[in-house]
Protein backbone atom coordinates (compact mmCIF):
# COMPACT_ATOMS: atom_id res chain seq x y z
CA UNK A 1 0.00 0.00 0.00
CA UNK A 2 1.44 3.41 -1.05
CA UNK A 3 0.17 6.61 0.11
CA UNK A 4 1.77 10.22 -0.92
CA UNK A 5 2.65 9.48 -4.40
CA UNK A 6 4.47 7.16 -2.98
CA UNK A 7 6.49 9.04 -0.17
CA UNK A 8 4.62 6.26 2.23
CA UNK A 9 4.63 2.96 1.40
CA UNK A 10 3.46 0.22 4.03
CA UNK A 11 3.98 -3.77 3.07
CA UNK A 12 4.37 -6.57 4.97
CA UNK A 13 3.02 -6.97 8.85
CA UNK A 14 3.32 -3.33 8.97
CA UNK A 15 0.07 -3.34 6.16
CA UNK A 16 -1.56 -6.44 8.63
CA UNK A 17 -1.03 -4.13 11.86
CA UNK A 18 -2.17 -0.88 10.14
CA UNK A 19 -5.28 -2.38 8.87
CA UNK A 20 -6.35 -4.08 12.67
CA UNK A 21 -6.04 -0.53 14.25
CA UNK A 22 -7.99 1.55 11.41
CA UNK A 23 -10.24 -1.34 11.46
CA UNK A 24 -10.62 -1.06 15.69
CA UNK A 25 -11.30 2.75 15.23
CA UNK A 26 -13.79 2.84 13.00
CA UNK A 27 -15.31 -0.31 14.83
CA UNK A 28 -15.77 1.98 18.05
CA UNK A 29 -16.92 5.29 15.99
CA UNK A 30 -19.53 2.93 14.17
CA UNK A 31 -20.30 0.70 17.43
CA UNK A 32 -20.72 4.42 19.43
CA UNK A 33 -24.01 5.26 16.94
CA UNK A 34 -26.70 5.04 18.95
CA UNK A 35 -30.77 4.27 17.89
CA UNK A 36 -33.91 4.38 20.28
CA UNK A 37 -31.07 3.17 23.32
CA UNK A 38 -29.67 0.34 20.92
CA UNK A 39 -25.89 0.02 20.07
CA UNK A 40 -23.86 -2.10 18.22
CA UNK A 41 -21.19 -1.23 21.27
CA UNK A 42 -17.36 -3.55 20.67
CA UNK A 43 -19.48 -5.36 18.06
CA UNK A 44 -19.14 -2.73 15.72
CA UNK A 45 -15.72 -3.27 15.24
CA UNK A 46 -17.04 -7.09 14.19
CA UNK A 47 -19.26 -5.05 11.51
CA UNK A 48 -16.18 -2.86 10.22
CA UNK A 49 -13.82 -6.04 10.15
CA UNK A 50 -16.45 -8.03 8.12
CA UNK A 51 -16.79 -5.22 5.57
CA UNK A 52 -13.13 -4.95 5.45
CA UNK A 53 -13.13 -9.23 4.61
CA UNK A 54 -15.73 -8.45 2.30
CA UNK A 55 -13.81 -5.57 -0.14
CA UNK A 56 -10.23 -6.23 0.88
CA UNK A 57 -9.19 -9.52 1.73
CA UNK A 58 -7.83 -10.20 -1.78
CA UNK A 59 -5.59 -7.14 -1.27
CA UNK A 60 -4.42 -8.30 2.46
CA UNK A 61 -3.68 -11.70 0.62
CA UNK A 62 -1.33 -9.37 -1.88
CA UNK A 63 0.69 -8.10 0.70
CA UNK A 64 0.85 -11.21 3.17
CA UNK A 65 0.62 -14.13 0.94
CA UNK A 66 2.16 -16.50 2.83
CA UNK A 67 0.34 -16.03 6.18
CA UNK A 68 -2.46 -13.94 6.32
CA UNK A 69 -4.62 -16.63 7.52
CA UNK A 70 -2.43 -17.53 10.14
CA UNK A 71 -1.64 -13.82 11.30
CA UNK A 72 -5.67 -13.54 11.46
CA UNK A 73 -6.01 -16.45 13.44
CA UNK A 74 -2.82 -15.38 15.57
CA UNK A 75 -4.91 -12.07 16.50
CA UNK A 76 -8.32 -14.51 16.70
CA UNK A 77 -6.60 -16.40 19.50
CA UNK A 78 -4.73 -14.23 21.13
CA UNK A 79 -8.03 -11.54 21.57
CA UNK A 80 -10.02 -14.87 22.96
CA UNK A 81 -7.33 -16.18 25.69
CA UNK A 82 -7.66 -12.43 26.92
CA UNK A 83 -11.10 -11.97 27.05
CA UNK A 84 -11.93 -15.48 28.57
CA UNK A 85 -9.15 -15.45 30.87
CA UNK A 86 -10.52 -11.84 31.78
CA UNK A 87 -13.89 -13.03 31.99
CA UNK A 88 -12.78 -16.37 34.46
CA UNK A 89 -11.14 -14.49 37.21
CA UNK A 90 -13.95 -11.70 36.85
CA UNK A 91 -16.56 -13.99 37.34
CA UNK A 92 -14.03 -16.25 39.76
CA UNK A 93 -15.28 -14.90 43.65
CA UNK A 94 -18.85 -15.65 43.20
CA UNK A 95 -18.79 -18.64 40.10
CA UNK A 96 -19.04 -21.72 42.13
CA UNK A 97 -21.67 -20.04 45.25
CA UNK A 98 -23.79 -19.07 42.03
CA UNK A 99 -23.27 -22.35 40.48
CA UNK A 100 -24.20 -24.32 43.80
CA UNK A 101 -27.52 -22.23 44.01
CA UNK A 102 -28.64 -22.55 40.17
CA UNK A 103 -26.70 -25.24 39.08
CA UNK A 104 -29.58 -27.34 37.81
CA UNK A 105 -31.17 -24.35 36.16
CA UNK A 106 -27.94 -23.90 34.19
CA UNK A 107 -27.62 -27.42 33.33
CA UNK A 108 -31.50 -27.21 32.25
CA UNK A 109 -31.04 -24.15 29.90
CA UNK A 110 -27.63 -25.00 28.29
CA UNK A 111 -29.26 -28.13 27.06
CA UNK A 112 -32.27 -26.71 25.94
CA UNK A 113 -30.29 -24.21 23.90
CA UNK A 114 -28.77 -27.15 22.15
CA UNK A 115 -31.16 -29.38 21.99
CA UNK A 116 -33.60 -26.66 20.43
CA UNK A 117 -30.99 -25.24 17.98
CA UNK A 118 -30.57 -29.16 16.83
CA UNK A 119 -34.31 -29.65 16.26
CA UNK A 120 -34.31 -25.98 14.46
CA UNK A 121 -31.09 -27.89 12.25
CA UNK A 122 -33.77 -30.76 11.76
CA UNK A 123 -36.12 -28.64 10.12
CA UNK A 124 -34.25 -26.72 7.90
CA UNK A 125 -32.91 -30.54 6.50
CA UNK A 126 -36.11 -31.52 5.91
CA UNK A 127 -37.85 -28.53 4.76
CA UNK A 128 -34.74 -28.77 1.97
CA UNK A 129 -35.40 -32.39 1.18
CA UNK A 130 -39.02 -31.55 0.57
CA UNK A 131 -38.18 -28.55 -1.61
CA UNK A 132 -34.84 -29.15 -3.01
CA UNK A 133 -32.94 -32.44 -4.64
CA UNK A 134 -29.84 -31.09 -3.13
CA UNK A 135 -27.67 -34.44 -2.43
CA UNK A 136 -28.64 -35.37 1.24
CA UNK A 137 -24.95 -35.50 2.28
CA UNK A 138 -24.12 -32.31 0.85
CA UNK A 139 -27.10 -31.05 2.45
CA UNK A 140 -26.45 -32.48 6.06
CA UNK A 141 -22.94 -31.25 6.25
CA UNK A 142 -24.05 -27.97 4.82
CA UNK A 143 -26.43 -27.40 7.98
CA UNK A 144 -24.02 -29.14 10.15
CA UNK A 145 -21.66 -26.36 9.22
CA UNK A 146 -24.90 -23.76 9.31
CA UNK A 147 -25.60 -24.88 12.66
CA UNK A 148 -21.63 -24.35 14.12
CA UNK A 149 -22.29 -21.05 12.84
CA UNK A 150 -25.17 -19.88 14.36
CA UNK A 151 -23.77 -20.94 17.80
CA UNK A 152 -20.82 -19.29 17.07
CA UNK A 153 -18.82 -22.89 18.07
CA UNK A 154 -15.92 -23.67 16.96
CA UNK A 155 -15.96 -27.14 18.93
CA UNK A 156 -19.09 -27.80 17.05
CA UNK A 157 -17.28 -26.73 13.58
CA UNK A 158 -14.23 -28.86 14.26
CA UNK A 159 -16.38 -31.80 15.22
CA UNK A 160 -18.50 -31.40 12.12
CA UNK A 161 -15.80 -31.50 9.85
CA UNK A 162 -14.20 -34.48 11.49
CA UNK A 163 -17.00 -36.63 11.45
CA UNK A 164 -18.40 -35.80 8.01
CA UNK A 165 -14.88 -36.63 6.42
CA UNK A 166 -12.70 -34.93 3.74
CA UNK A 167 -15.31 -35.18 0.90
CA UNK A 168 -17.54 -32.71 2.60
CA UNK A 169 -15.36 -30.72 5.40
CA UNK A 170 -15.21 -27.87 3.00
CA UNK A 171 -19.20 -28.10 2.84
CA UNK A 172 -18.99 -27.38 6.39
CA UNK A 173 -16.85 -25.02 6.77
CA UNK A 174 -18.73 -22.90 3.80
CA UNK A 175 -22.13 -23.25 6.40
CA UNK A 176 -20.33 -22.14 9.00
CA UNK A 177 -19.39 -18.50 7.35
CA UNK A 178 -22.41 -18.40 5.75
CA UNK A 179 -24.16 -18.57 9.39
CA UNK A 180 -20.97 -16.97 11.71
CA UNK A 181 -21.73 -13.66 11.07
CA UNK A 182 -25.58 -13.36 12.10
CA UNK A 183 -25.00 -15.86 14.99
CA UNK A 184 -22.80 -12.83 16.08
CA UNK A 185 -25.06 -9.97 16.05
CA UNK A 186 -28.16 -11.64 16.40
CA UNK A 187 -27.28 -12.28 20.26
CA UNK A 188 -25.67 -9.08 20.38
CA UNK A 189 -28.75 -7.40 19.10
CA UNK A 190 -31.10 -9.80 21.24
CA UNK A 191 -29.22 -8.85 24.47
CA UNK A 192 -30.22 -4.95 23.68
CA UNK A 193 -33.40 -5.49 22.97
CA UNK A 194 -35.22 -7.43 25.11
CA UNK A 195 -34.58 -5.47 28.18
CA UNK A 196 -36.19 -2.54 26.38
CA UNK A 197 -38.75 -4.86 24.98
CA UNK A 198 -39.36 -5.45 29.08
CA UNK A 199 -39.12 -1.90 30.02
CA UNK A 200 -36.62 -3.51 32.37
CA UNK A 201 -35.75 -1.39 35.56
CA UNK A 202 -31.94 -2.50 35.08
CA UNK A 203 -31.25 -0.79 38.77
CA UNK A 204 -33.79 -3.67 39.73
CA UNK A 205 -32.21 -6.22 37.58
CA UNK A 206 -28.90 -5.88 38.85
CA UNK A 207 -30.19 -6.59 42.92
CA UNK A 208 -31.80 -9.53 41.63
CA UNK A 209 -28.39 -11.04 40.40
CA UNK A 210 -27.39 -13.91 42.92
CA UNK A 211 -25.05 -12.02 45.49
CA UNK A 212 -22.40 -14.07 46.64
CA UNK A 213 -19.48 -13.27 49.34
CA UNK A 214 -16.61 -12.76 47.41
CA UNK A 215 -13.00 -14.16 47.82
CA UNK A 216 -10.78 -12.77 50.48
CA UNK A 217 -8.30 -11.77 48.27
CA UNK A 218 -10.18 -8.69 47.71
CA UNK A 219 -10.22 -7.67 51.35
CA UNK A 220 -6.68 -8.65 52.66
CA UNK A 221 -4.90 -7.80 48.83
CA UNK A 222 -2.84 -4.97 50.63
CA UNK A 223 -1.04 -7.72 52.95
CA UNK A 224 -0.66 -9.99 50.21
CA UNK A 225 2.33 -10.48 47.79
CA UNK A 226 1.62 -9.01 44.28
CA UNK A 227 4.09 -10.31 41.71
CA UNK A 228 3.74 -7.13 39.71
CA UNK A 229 2.00 -3.94 40.07
CA UNK A 230 -0.82 -4.99 37.42
CA UNK A 231 -1.05 -8.48 37.79
CA UNK A 232 0.33 -9.73 34.54
CA UNK A 233 2.18 -12.63 35.96
CA UNK A 234 -0.79 -14.59 37.39
CA UNK A 235 -3.24 -13.95 34.83
CA UNK A 236 -0.11 -15.17 32.09
CA UNK A 237 0.12 -18.19 34.54
CA UNK A 238 -3.81 -18.98 34.48
CA UNK A 239 -3.60 -18.57 30.22
CA UNK A 240 -0.73 -20.96 30.07
CA UNK A 241 -2.30 -23.35 31.87
CA UNK A 242 -5.70 -23.10 30.31
CA UNK A 243 -4.16 -23.60 27.23
CA UNK A 244 -2.76 -27.15 28.43
CA UNK A 245 -6.25 -27.60 29.66
CA UNK A 246 -7.86 -27.19 26.24
CA UNK A 247 -5.48 -29.07 24.63
CA UNK A 248 -6.21 -32.75 26.44
CA UNK A 249 -8.47 -34.83 24.18
CA UNK A 250 -11.34 -36.90 25.08
CA UNK A 251 -12.28 -40.16 22.72
CA UNK A 252 -15.76 -39.83 22.05
CA UNK A 253 -15.74 -42.46 18.92
CA UNK A 254 -13.56 -44.84 17.41
CA UNK A 255 -10.02 -45.95 18.69
CA UNK A 256 -8.51 -43.77 20.78
CA UNK A 257 -7.60 -40.82 19.38
CA UNK A 258 -7.79 -41.91 15.84
CA UNK A 259 -11.68 -41.16 16.20
CA UNK A 260 -13.54 -38.12 17.48
CA UNK A 261 -13.00 -36.25 20.48
CA UNK A 262 -13.82 -33.89 22.70
CA UNK A 263 -11.48 -30.76 24.08
CA UNK A 264 -12.19 -27.99 26.02
CA UNK A 265 -10.07 -25.77 23.72
CA UNK A 266 -8.34 -22.46 24.34
CA UNK A 267 -11.84 -21.03 25.24
CA UNK A 268 -12.95 -23.51 27.85
CA UNK A 269 -9.09 -24.16 29.31
CA UNK A 270 -8.47 -20.80 29.98
CA UNK A 271 -12.18 -19.92 30.88
CA UNK A 272 -11.93 -22.91 33.61
CA UNK A 273 -8.88 -22.07 34.82
CA UNK A 274 -9.38 -18.38 35.50
CA UNK A 275 -12.50 -19.13 37.44
CA UNK A 276 -10.29 -21.05 39.89
CA UNK A 277 -7.55 -18.54 40.36
CA UNK A 278 -10.61 -15.81 40.62
CA UNK A 279 -12.27 -18.37 43.19
CA UNK A 280 -8.98 -18.73 45.40
CA UNK A 281 -7.62 -15.63 44.69
CA UNK A 282 -4.33 -16.13 46.82
CA UNK A 283 -2.04 -19.29 47.05
CA UNK A 284 -0.93 -19.15 50.90
CA UNK A 285 0.49 -15.22 50.62
CA UNK A 286 1.09 -14.78 47.11
CA UNK A 287 -1.59 -13.05 45.39
CA UNK A 288 -3.09 -14.80 42.04
CA UNK A 289 -5.61 -12.49 41.49
CA UNK A 290 -5.00 -9.51 38.84
CA UNK A 291 -5.78 -5.65 39.65
CA UNK A 292 -9.39 -4.77 38.25
CA UNK A 293 -8.47 -2.28 36.27
CA UNK A 294 -6.34 -5.22 34.19
CA UNK A 295 -9.23 -7.51 33.74
CA UNK A 296 -11.08 -5.00 32.47
CA UNK A 297 -8.86 -3.87 29.76
CA UNK A 298 -7.56 -7.24 28.60
CA UNK A 299 -11.48 -8.27 28.63
CA UNK A 300 -12.14 -5.38 26.40
CA UNK A 301 -8.91 -5.36 24.33
CA UNK A 302 -9.03 -9.29 23.97
CA UNK A 303 -12.66 -9.15 22.35
CA UNK A 304 -11.50 -6.18 19.94
CA UNK A 305 -9.16 -8.53 18.75
CA UNK A 306 -11.29 -11.50 18.68
CA UNK A 307 -13.65 -9.67 16.67
CA UNK A 308 -11.17 -8.46 14.10
CA UNK A 309 -9.51 -11.56 13.56
CA UNK A 310 -12.97 -13.47 13.29
CA UNK A 311 -14.63 -10.83 11.13
CA UNK A 312 -11.96 -9.96 8.49
CA UNK A 313 -11.81 -13.77 7.78
CA UNK A 314 -15.80 -14.37 8.10
CA UNK A 315 -16.28 -11.41 5.62
CA UNK A 316 -14.16 -12.83 3.28
CA UNK A 317 -15.84 -16.35 3.58
CA UNK A 318 -19.29 -15.26 3.67
CA UNK A 319 -19.34 -13.66 0.29
CA UNK A 320 -17.34 -16.28 -1.26
CA UNK A 321 -19.81 -19.13 -0.14
CA UNK A 322 -23.11 -17.25 0.63
CA UNK A 323 -26.42 -18.83 -0.84
CA UNK A 324 -29.25 -17.10 0.50
CA UNK A 325 -31.89 -19.94 1.68
CA UNK A 326 -28.94 -20.92 4.01
CA UNK A 327 -28.03 -17.36 5.12
CA UNK A 328 -32.09 -17.90 6.65
CA UNK A 329 -31.77 -21.12 7.64
CA UNK A 330 -28.79 -19.68 9.58
CA UNK A 331 -30.84 -16.93 11.30
CA UNK A 332 -33.21 -19.32 12.15
CA UNK A 333 -31.21 -21.52 13.75
CA UNK A 334 -29.77 -18.47 15.93
CA UNK A 335 -33.23 -17.23 16.72
CA UNK A 336 -35.18 -20.10 17.44
CA UNK A 337 -33.12 -21.74 19.93
CA UNK A 338 -32.24 -18.08 21.39
CA UNK A 339 -35.89 -17.11 21.98
CA UNK A 340 -36.79 -20.56 23.74
CA UNK A 341 -34.37 -20.21 25.45
CA UNK A 342 -35.15 -17.02 27.00
CA UNK A 343 -38.88 -18.15 27.26
CA UNK A 344 -37.55 -21.50 29.55
CA UNK A 345 -35.49 -19.10 31.64
CA UNK A 346 -37.87 -16.80 32.39
CA UNK A 347 -41.24 -18.44 32.44
CA UNK A 348 -40.16 -22.03 33.69
CA UNK A 349 -36.36 -21.58 35.67
CA UNK A 350 -37.70 -18.19 37.00
CA UNK A 351 -34.44 -16.82 36.24
CA UNK A 352 -34.14 -12.96 36.46
CA UNK A 353 -33.66 -10.59 33.55
CA UNK A 354 -29.72 -10.65 33.61
CA UNK A 355 -29.27 -14.16 35.08
CA UNK A 356 -31.23 -14.76 31.72
CA UNK A 357 -29.60 -12.96 29.57
CA UNK A 358 -26.37 -14.07 30.63
CA UNK A 359 -26.85 -17.70 30.69
CA UNK A 360 -28.07 -17.50 27.54
CA UNK A 361 -24.81 -15.68 25.89
CA UNK A 362 -23.18 -18.96 27.30
CA UNK A 363 -25.88 -21.15 26.23
CA UNK A 364 -25.25 -19.51 22.91
CA UNK A 365 -21.29 -19.90 23.27
CA UNK A 366 -21.22 -16.11 22.01
CA UNK A 367 -18.11 -13.92 23.55
CA UNK A 368 -19.23 -11.22 21.92
CA UNK A 369 -22.24 -10.98 23.23
CA UNK A 370 -21.52 -11.23 26.50
CA UNK A 371 -19.17 -7.97 26.39
CA UNK A 372 -22.53 -6.11 24.75
CA UNK A 373 -24.11 -7.44 28.31
CA UNK A 374 -21.57 -6.22 30.72
CA UNK A 375 -22.09 -2.70 29.00
CA UNK A 376 -25.71 -2.67 29.02
CA UNK A 377 -25.79 -4.23 32.59
CA UNK A 378 -23.49 -2.33 33.88
CA UNK A 379 -22.33 -5.44 35.93
CA UNK A 380 -20.07 -7.79 35.03
CA UNK A 381 -22.01 -10.53 37.96
CA UNK A 382 -23.33 -11.43 34.75
CA UNK A 383 -20.49 -12.98 33.25
CA UNK A 384 -20.73 -15.89 36.32
CA UNK A 385 -24.24 -16.99 34.31
CA UNK A 386 -21.82 -17.27 31.15
CA UNK A 387 -19.38 -19.16 32.91
CA UNK A 388 -22.24 -21.39 33.92
CA UNK A 389 -23.89 -22.56 31.20
CA UNK A 390 -21.17 -22.38 28.79
CA UNK A 391 -19.46 -25.44 29.32
CA UNK A 392 -22.97 -27.52 29.41
CA UNK A 393 -23.07 -26.27 25.54
CA UNK A 394 -19.96 -26.49 24.59
CA UNK A 395 -20.07 -29.97 25.39
CA UNK A 396 -23.97 -30.20 23.85
CA UNK A 397 -23.13 -28.42 20.55
CA UNK A 398 -20.57 -31.20 20.00
CA UNK A 399 -22.40 -33.92 20.52
CA UNK A 400 -25.57 -32.95 18.75
CA UNK A 401 -23.95 -31.98 15.83
CA UNK A 402 -22.25 -35.27 15.86
CA UNK A 403 -25.72 -36.99 15.92
CA UNK A 404 -27.06 -34.61 12.74
CA UNK A 405 -24.53 -36.16 10.93
CA UNK A 406 -24.92 -40.03 11.94
CA UNK A 407 -28.77 -39.76 11.56
CA UNK A 408 -29.42 -37.75 8.48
Amino acid sequence: MTLFNGVISITGITFLMFCVFAIAAAGYLLGRITIKGVSLGTAGVFIVSLVFGCLFYDNLEVQLPSYTKNALKIIENVGLILFVTSVGFIAGPKFFGNMKRNFTSYVLLGLVIIVTGGIAAVLCILFARATTNVDHEYLTAMVTGLLSGALTSTPAFSAAKATVGEAYEDVVTAGNGIAYIFGVIGVVLFVQLIPKITRANMAEERAKLVSVKGGESTKTERTLIQMDSFGFMPFMLAAIAGIFVGMIKIPLSGDGLSGTTFSLTTTGGCLLIALIFGHFGRVGSVSIMPKDTTLKVFREFGLMLFLIGAGVSGGANFIKNLEVIYFFYGVFMTLFPMVMGYLFARYILKLSLLNSLGSITGGMTSTPALGTLINVAKTEDVASAYAATYPIALIAVVLVSQFLIILF
